[in-house]
């Protein structure tokens, strides 16, 4: 029951299950699961317990209900809510109770779903393997040695073990996705500004967004549904009306479809044969559904890592600023220094003491590129060139509809394997950070298992706004695969 939303709302709509009973298998599926992959930092027993009472009382009234009435959604540990912790899993964060909620928060509680807890990510979402979060890393559920992927890590592992059947995550370079593939699930990264970042502890403001992951395309529709839309609180969010993505699943006709394929990614160092393989045979089954695969180019994708890795430090750099033990943040108790005198020492030690290694590397980075002397050499110039990738894009959906290709170089890595690499770590977000840098909406969806039986996912992407051909495409490949049906542990 917990792998499928809609089969979940179906059940609560025909009286076969009640809101509580899918709540304590929910609950019950944690307390099995989470001790052996550290995906939940915080489980909201006692609310998630109200809510569903709450939803089973109005139905048997004859009330109206919220559109996902029932349904238990985990959250990122970095989407503020005020009945529960949003820590962003680093000791800066430890204790933080948000006094707001994010405007997906409110919109999920206003439709009735039931929040279930937070899960695990890479500190301040800086990360590609969940290794970096100060509650320890998170295992992948289809292999305990690999990594689930991150930042959003958690967010896919809690779906992959059965915990619940939909989560939220964020992406900021793949965060989303890479963990999707790696985990066998759905995960979509939508348009910038298509669903507001209001509450959503900001990362690199230019690039952050909140997406839905679940098992399928339609559930992912479902979640979209819900927490798209505009805030006006939020200057980022885009005022455009939201269609209904869960009528755009419908057929499965890719007739008149133009495809396109990066040929020379394909072709990439580092991209595993398994992955290439898979590539392929989802053009094969797009093919057979009607569509045309097309080459088109992207000139400039080979500056697309090391021009995210200017642009999202600087952003980090500023946002982190503001975690000083005097703002917000982990304070230090540590003796004064008197070389530097109260203020500076407590600023000096609150920070080497709340942020972890790579949050700092990253920092560094940032404040060096935005510098004097280097502002021009570095940030300026990554976004001259990231204005040449977006007119990248521009061109090839002028040839075609959709883009489609790996999500990830490789299937998921052991442990330990790159966590004293940061350049190979960096480079886990090969095929991703295009679409953040662009602002355009991409999907992973599940697309073949490797030789050790570990998923891969295949990525596609659309032009601004058009989710709704994304989840089409996606939902199309799912009615004629079964790898989003595959489940760890199970044949």
């Amino acid at each position: 029951m917990l792998d499928s939303v809609s089969a979940i709302l179906n059940a609560l709509a025909s009286g076969d299950a009640s809101a509580r009973q899918i709540t304590e298998q929910s609950l019950e599926a944690i307390a099995q699961t989470d001790p052996k992959i550290n995906a939940v930092t915080h489980v909201a027993a006692e609310t998630a317990l109200a809510t569903a009472d709450d939803v089973d009382r109005r139905r048997a009234a004859g009330q109206s209900l919220g559109a996902l009435a029932g349904v238990p959604i985990a959250i990122k540990d970095l989407i503020c809510t005020t009945d529960m912790p949003t820590t962003c899993a680093s000791r800066m964060l430890r204790d933080f109770v948000p006094p707001y909620d994010a405007t997906v928060i409110r919109k999920l509680r206003d439709a009735d779903a039931v929040l279930i807890g937070k899960t695990n990510m890479d500190e301040f979402a800086m990360g590609a393997s969940n290794e970096t979060s100060v509650y320890g890393p998170t295992r992948n559920p289809w292999n305990h040695d690999r990594i689930p992927g991150g930042s959003s890590g958690g967010s896919a592992a809690t779906i992959a073990a059965g915990q619940v059947p939909a989560s939220l995550g964020s992406d900021t370079g793949g965060s989303i996705r890479q963990p999707a593939s790696h985990c066998g699930i759905t995960g979509l990264k939508p348009t910038y500004g298509r669903v507001s970042r209001y509450g959503l502890v900001a990362f690199a403001s230019s690039l952050d967004q909140i997406g839905p992951m679940a098992w399928s395309a339609e559930d992912v529709a479902l979640l979209l549904e819900t927490i798209a839309g505009y805030e006006p609180r939020d200057s980022t969010s885009l005022d455009t009306p939201v269609p209904e993505y869960s009528k755009a699943i419908q057929s499965s006709d890719l007739r008149g479809i133009k495809i396109g394929v990066l040929r020379d990614g394909l072709e990439q160092d580092g991209l595993d044969e398994s992955v290439r393989k898979s590539v392929t045979e989802a053009m094969q089954v797009f093919t057979d559904l009607g569509a045309e695969i097309v080459d088109v180019q992207l000139p400039h994708s080979q500056y697309w890592v090391p021009t995210y890795y200017v642009i999202a430090p600087c952003e980090a750099s500023s946002n982190l600023s503001r975690y000083d033990g005097a703002h917000y943040g982990h304070r230090s108790d540590a003796d004064i220094d008197p070389a530097d005198g109260p203020l500076l020492s407590m600023y000096r030690h609150s920070r080497q003491e709340g942020f972890g290694s790579e949050v700092k590397r990253r920092i560094m980075i940032g404040t060096y590129a935005l510098s004097t002397g280097y502002y021009d050499a570095y940030y300026n110039k990554a976004l001259k060139v990231r204005r040449l990738i977006r007119g990248d894009y521009d061109a090839a959906f002028q040839q075609a509809d959709l883009l489609l290709g790996p999500t990830a170089p490789t299937s998921a890595f052991a442990l330990g394997d790159k966590l004293d690499d940061p350049i190979q770590m960096y480079l886990c977000d090969l095929y991703t950070v295009g679409a953040n840098l662009a602002g355009i909406p991409a999907i992973s969806i599940p697309a073949g298992l490797d030789d050790s039986g570990l998923p891969i996912g295949v990525q596609l992407q659309a032009p601004a706004l058009e989710e709704s051909r994304l989840l089409f495409a996606a939902a199309a490949f799912q009615s004629q695969t079964q790898f989003h049906q595959l489940r760890p542990g199970k044949p």
